[in-house]
């Protein structure tokens, strides 16, 4: 179904989305949702916990209904869609991700932070073994410059990615960083590359279009910007911006925003904004779903969120640190 699109689409809002809704997707709306955007001939479809395979947990939350349960329901339900899947190694392991294929999840994610590409090994050499399509994650990109990104990516090429994604996970990147980190991998890997943005700044749509403009060819949207922080690049948004382009997606534009408006909207807990909480995730330059915890963090210990963000941020605390939100607001409460 890939031959003759100029990009191919990801939808994250099953994924990256759960996070917002503090996973607590249902088979009932997995299944409506996989329905529209199969409808829309959405290539590919995540789903999972917000954090990947194994991530329902005290310490990342636990999801309301159990994530093989809700790729089971998309698998039967998609016709045209792929669905796929993430895990970071150390919450997710092999026999995560063995199960996710038997159930009928063709593509994985594999995940890690933007200096730790050599965890990956094991998990993309057995996903290629399974015949999964297998991507290497490259998550907090903003944390490294050009060399290392590139020289971490390369590791990932070299396990068998097929193909290696920048994923600004913090909403941090301004778009001439994003073009010039895109254009560096793709002179220097022979696979695709991908982009995964987040509107913590505002500049998903920008950002994303510039990552095209530079030579990725995987991109990440996610319906109704539904995702951690502000959300991701707006799938629907993104499929108009590209027809008006002139490149091929293979979306069908009016199904998808029907998608949005009658499908993905209601479910929204609130509204996907940029709010004070949100900016101050790309500002400081945090992962993204660290802005539920800093929220009740805050409450709990009468601190402002954005003070425990911009400290956190400037711990360089990356994805995994969550025990760290606490400890952090408890610090700053004493210092009151």
């Amino acid at each position: 179904m890939n031959e003759d699109l100029d990009v191919i689409i990801t939808e994250v809002a099953l994924r990256d989305g759960s996070h917002a809704v503090k996973h607590s997707f249902t088979e009932e709306q997995v299944r409506d949702v996989v329905r529209a955007l199969d409808q829309a001939r959405v290539p590919y479809i995540e789903v999972s916990h917000g954090d990947g395979l194994g991530g329902s947990t005290l310490q990342y939350g636990l999801s309301k209904v159990d994530e093989f349960k809700l790729i089971q329901a998309a698998v039967e339900t998609a016709e045209y869609s792929k669905i796929g899947v993430l895990l970071l190694p150390g919450i997710g392991t092999l026999h995560e991700l063995k199960r996710a294929h038997a159930l009928g999840a063709s593509l994985v994610r594999v995940a890690t932070h933007v200096t730790e590409a050599d965890v990956s090994a094991q998990h993309i050499q057995e996903a290629r073994k399974l015949g999964m399509t297998t991507i290497g994650f490259l998550m907090m990109a903003h944390m490294a410059p050009v060399d290392k990104l590139v020289e971490q990516a390369k590791l990932m090429e070299s396990y068998g990615a097929q193909a290696v994604y920048m994923t600004d996970s913090a909403g941090a990147l301004l778009p001439q960083q994003v073009y010039e980190r895109i254009s560096a991998l793709k002179s220097a890997l022979s696979v695709e590359v991908g982009f995964h943005a987040h509107n913590n700044l505002g500049l998903a749509m920008g950002n994303t279009l510039e990552a095209i403009r530079a030579g990725a060819t995987r991109i990440d949207g996610s319906i109704r910007a539904l995702g951690a922080g502000a959300g991701n690049t707006q799938t629907e948004v993104l499929v108009a911006a590209l027809e008006k382009m002139g490149v091929k997606t293979g979306i069908d534009l009016y199904k998808i925003m029907d998608a949005a408006e009658a499908v993905v909207a209601p479910l929204l807990q609130v509204p996907q904004e940029i709010t004070k909480e949100s900016l101050t995730l790309g500002y400081a330059g945090v992962y993204s779903s660290f802005r539920l915890h800093a929220q009740r963090a805050g409450e709990k210990y009468g601190i402002d969120p954005r003070d425990i963000l911009i400290e956190l941020g400037r711990q360089k605390v990356v994805g995994g640190q969550e025990d760290m939100i606490i400890d952090t607001a408890k610090k700053l409460m004493e210092k009151k």
